[in-house]
This record gives C-alpha cells, structure tokens and sequence, in this order.
C-alpha cells in the first residue's frame, strides 16, 4: 500500500526518531472536555444553522464550525499541557455517522476546518511556547473514527446474514474525511476505536486513494478496540490477529484505545508490543465505567 511518496520525508524522518528516543504524548479526551462545557442546543446550531430540521446537540465535531473558539481552546490547553500531537475534532466527521444529524453534505468542510483549526493551534504553540527546547515541534494527528456501522456483523440477531453497511460504502465515506483531513493540513492520519478490522481495511483503502489523488502520503497510525476481558476485538480479532490483518500497511504505530481502562488494557498492549514491527501507542479509558456509568480511575492511576 501507499505507492506515493511522502509529502514531508523530513518529517517523517524525524518523526521515526523521535519515537526511537522518547515516548511521544497524544493529547486527552475531546468528548469529555465538550461535555465539561455543558453547553445547549443553540450552542450546536449557531447562527449558521439555526434552521437545521434536526436536532444537533450531540454532534460534537460541528462545533468545529459553530464554536470554534473552544474548540481551539481545547487544543491549546492539551498543548500547553505537554502534548506532542494534536487529534482533530473529527471522530464522527464520516458521512456514514453525520447522516444521525442530517449533515452528510457538511464532512468535507468539517474536516478541512478541524485540520486548519488544529493546525493553527500547533503552530501558534510553536511560535509562542517559552521555555521550550530548541526545534520542538507538535503534529496535527488527522482522526478518522470507525463509524456507528460494522460491515463484519448483523445489527439484527435474527437475521445473521444482513449487513446495513457495505465495504464500498465505506470507503466512499472514508475517502471524503480523509480528502478534507489532507488538505487541511494534517502531519498524520489515524484511524481509531477500530471495533471491525473489515471497516479499517475500507479506511485504508480510502486513504491509499486519498493519497493517490493528492500525489503524496503521509504518516498513517492504526489504533484497535479491545471490547472486554477476551483481548478481542468486537468483531472477534485477537491482538495478534488484528495486527497481522493490518500491517500491510505500514503504520507508523500501531495501537489500542477506548473501551477498556489502564489496567485491563495492559496485557493486551503487552502483546501488541512483543509482535509489532513499528512503535506501540495506547490511549485508554479512564477505567470501566460505573454502575451510575461516570470513571473513577484518576490521573495518577492512569499514569
């Protein structure tokens, strides 16, 4: 795959040195952080779709266009913190997951503003940080997320066989996000909370055909979903199988996120490590959920 040359060979040479070296920081959680913003339904719409026929509350990534202003915040407060790479606002910036709101025409827009927008705010960050050793540099990591449908398992119990998503429609989505991710600016593209490797082959593919289209590559990080106690995925992957299901690709790292906390998600990460080829990311929950469905792992824990 990804037949292209890269965009930034620099870059990425720097990139791969960089993590020879050190471990690299990913920014925290963006849903958590719009949440502590408690903010309304007329927060979402802002004066430019004041008259959107559905309701937008929920729609996190929108607030790239209605609120950019904190959402830039977020970024910049993730930066002045320490973090080496910046997500974009776009983990349901597909047109399969924007179709809940009525906002499929919008997934080009949203990802070229979030790129932009993250891409300012790492440079700004580069520009004024003081104190900071000479040369340090932050990246745009551009976030492709896996979507509310799987093309690996029936929605319907009673009818194993149906699919309410299909491989090419998938990667038409994908190819639109990334096309936007791309020209927007982004260092690097992951694809994340990867529940069926089926739905990470069309990200994939898409984003070969994305960077065919703009003649470079860049970076690409793949980063699966441990579901529970089993090490599998959602669509029955073991950690071993789901590595050797994607590195065709050649991902710059290759990881685990989401579902489970630090500690349930160790041994997974463990073996990933033993049996990957490219450096190990990891971004986890903040433990499993409660019975009132609020984490109670702490930042120390975490650590």
């Amino acid at each position: 795959m990804y037949s292209q040359p890269y965009k930034n060979p620099e870059l990425v040479e720097t990139l791969g040195r960089l993590l020879s070296q050190q471990i690299l920081v990913l920014d925290g959680a963006m849903g958590t952080m719009i949440q502590a913003l408690d903010l309304g339904e007329a927060d979402f719409r802002g004066e430019r779709f004041s008259d959107h026929p559905l309701p937008l509350q929920g729609n996190n990534d929108l607030l790239t266009l209605t609120q950019a202003d904190k959402i830039a915040a977020i970024h910049r407060g993730f930066l002045q913190a320490g973090a080496d790479l910046i997500e974009t606002n776009t983990f349901n910036s597909t047109s399969i997951s924007q179709a809940d709101y009525g906002m499929e025409s919008l997934v080009r827009e949203l990802n070229f503003a979030a790129a932009q927008l993250a891409r300012r705010e790492v440079d700004r960050c580069a520009a004024q940080a003081p104190g900071e050793p000479p040369g340090k540099q932050r990246y745009v990591v551009g976030s492709l997320g896996p979507t509310n449908r799987t093309a690996s398992l029936s929605p319907d119990v009673n009818r194993p066989d149906f699919r309410n998503i299909s491989f090419e429609e998938l990667r038409a989505s994908y190819l639109e996000a990334a096309g936007g991710l791309i020209a927007g600016g982004c260092d690097i593209l992951m694809v994340e909370t990867i529940f069926d490797t089926l739905n990470c082959k069309a990200a994939l593919i898409a984003i070969d055909d994305a960077f065919s289209m703009a003649g470079s590559r860049l970076p690409v990080m793949i980063s699966g979903t441990i579901t529970d106690a089993s090490g599998r995925t959602l669509s029955g992957q073991t950690v071993a199988a789901f590595w050797h299901s994607v590195r065709h690709a050649r991902p710059l790292a290759i990881g685990l996120n989401c579902a489970l906390g630090a500690t349930e998600l160790r041994p997974w990460l463990r073996e990933l490590a033993q049996i990957a080829e490219c450096p190990v990311s990891v971004h986890p929950n903040a433990g499993l959920p409660n019975e009132l469905g609020e984490y109670d792992d702490s930042p120390e824990h975490m650590a």
